[in-house]
């Protein structure tokens, strides 16, 4: 237990929050623990053979492994290269970025920790093919579409790999919902990181049906809570200026808004 803890305190940054044992927890940049039980999950996914994509350190994964699924694939890109960066993006950006996942490393120790049977594998949402790895029961993709270049695509390579149903949580411009909640919006970012598209909740809802689903319940609004390795900002003026600094400050202290939509292949 002690040398555990130790290898979870050496890994620089957790992005989930794991519990791998008794008393030993990783310190996650997010806090996910009461979150399945706000989504539409079934509560036993018994003989499903089901998809993570994006895993990164496999909180959603060992999730559905804990849910009885008879099979669970995870998929992620570890190489930071390999990601859609803006045009004139800083070397010294994609670098400290990358570091984050660092080869997988957490994935790896929190599922030898747990004993998990979780196969993963690294492959781009792009590159997901139902000849290559077959077809899902269930699809999971969290927080994962407005990293994209072409959300839109990304989704359409979900529906040939998905034989059941898809849980798309991502997240949404929450003022921009509550301005146009029955028009379709988004926000461009795509300046020096891989952060692309911020939608309303029916932007969101329209990307995944340009996709190629149908939404089989409505959208659920959810926050992704901080977890204890997320810093909390400080409430300065300075903070205030912009609304991305708005935004920000109100996500690490609340969590960041997302709107959970389940759908099936149109």
């Amino acid at each position: 237990m002690e040398d555990l803890a130790r290898r979870v305190a050496a890994q620089d940054q957790w992005y989930h929050t794991l519990e791998l044992a008794p008393g030993v927890v990783t310190p996650g940049w997010y806090d996910l623990r009461a979150l399945p039980a706000q989504l539409p999950l079934p509560a036993r996914l018994d003989g499903l053979r089901c998809l993570d994509v994006g895993t990164f350190d496999g909180f959603w994964a060992f999730e559905l492994e804990r849910r009885g699924a008879s099979e669970v694939m995870a998929v992620d890109l570890l190489d930071p290269l390999g990601w859609d960066w803006p045009a004139g993006s800083a070397p010294d950006t994609v670098e400290a970025i990358g570091q984050r996942k660092r080869g997988g490393a957490g994935f790896e120790l929190a599922a030898a920790a747990l004993g998990s049977a979780v196969r993963r594998e690294e492959r781009s949402v792009y590159d997901l093919d139902p000849a290559q790895i077959g077809t899902f029961d269930l699809v999971y993709v969290g927080s994962l579409l407005l990293h994209l270049r072409d959300p839109v695509r990304a989704i359409e390579r979900v529906r040939a790999v998905c034989a059941g149903s898809a849980l798309f949580v991502d997240a949404i411009d929450l003022p921009l919902t509550r301005l146009a909640p029955g028009t379709p919006l988004a926000g461009l970012d795509g300046r020096g990181r891989p952060w692309w598209w911020l939608p309303n909740q029916a932007g969101l809802r329209r990307m995944i049906e340009a996709g190629g689903f149908a939404l089989a319940q409505a959208p659920r609004q959810v926050r992704m809570a901080p977890g204890a390795g997320q810093p909390r900002g400080r409430l300065r003026p300075a903070v205030l200026r912009t609304r991305v600094q708005r935004r920000a400050l109100v996500a690490a202290r609340r969590g960041e808004p997302h709107a959970a939509l389940l759908a099936r292949p149109a």
